[in-house]
């Protein structure tokens, strides 16, 4: 096992948003990760922020814990699992929140297995002409892309600068589309050197090209959360 598949330490926590499970160490967070935000403040929100029912005895205020925005129970009743701020339980959010964190159910519950289990391409490192057929895949920590072939790689996910998935199918009135591959830009840590990755799905076996294509669907999701979690 290579040292970035040691398993992390874990802590339980209770924040007033309920009970976390997360990292000992920040550095050692999922890069897919959000912090919790800051609640608005009792006093600066005397109305819902979203129906703008006035607060009372009888109308509650509570805050989403996605946004950290006030609302009434109307506006804020879901209870929706929120893997992304490493909640144990599902939490109150709001309407629009709720609906964000539901999409990203499927992310935690499909794709990133899909990730981790891997897939095999044609790897090609910078503006060589020669590739090497390796195993790609996600780290069970989700913080390095190891890739395994006749060389070994493991790029840390935060040092990914850019993605582009290449894919082919595409008709000016519209059509299928499927991904064929990846360009990857990473950072060379301890440096600002950018280094360049080319991923080309083998084209062997259909299994393996179906398999590829659900692997960088996936990747381009997660390079989606993993923009989202930088800007946060």
């Amino acid at each position: 096992m290579s040292g970035c598949e040691a398993r992390d330490a874990k802590k339980l926590v209770r924040s007033p948003s309920g009970l976390r499970m997360v990292p000992e160490h920040r550095s050692a967070r999922s890069p897919f990760g959000l912090d919790e935000p800051p609640w608005v403040p009792d006093k600066e929100c005397p109305r819902c922020m979203q129906c703008d029912a006035k607060f009372d005895f009888i109308t509650r205020k509570h805050h989403c814990r996605r946004c950290g925005k006030c609302f009434c129970d109307k506006c804020c009743s879901k209870k929706v699992p929120l893997p992304r701020m490493c909640f144990v339980d599902p939490v109150r959010q709001c309407a629009e929140c709720a609906l964000i964190s539901q999409k990203e159910t499927e992310f935690y519950d499909k794709q990133l297995k899909v990730l981790m289990n891997g897939a095999t391409f044609f790897v090609t490192l910078g503006t060589s002409d020669k590739s090497e057929l390796m195993v790609c895949r996600l780290s069970n920590n989700q913080r390095y892309l190891v890739l395994d072939g006749d060389s070994h790689y493991e790029i840390e996910i935060i040092q990914i600068s850019t993605v582009q998935i290449l894919t082919e199918g595409f008709t000016p009135g519209g059509g299928n589309t499927r991904a064929i591959g990846m360009i990857l830009q990473y950072k060379v840590p301890g440096s600002e050197e950018v280094t360049q990755m080319k991923f080309t799905a083998s084209e062997d076996f259909s299994c393996n090209k179906k398999l590829s294509a659900s692997w960088l669907a996936a990747m381009h999701k997660a390079t989606k959360l993993l923009y989202e979690s930088r800007d946060q």
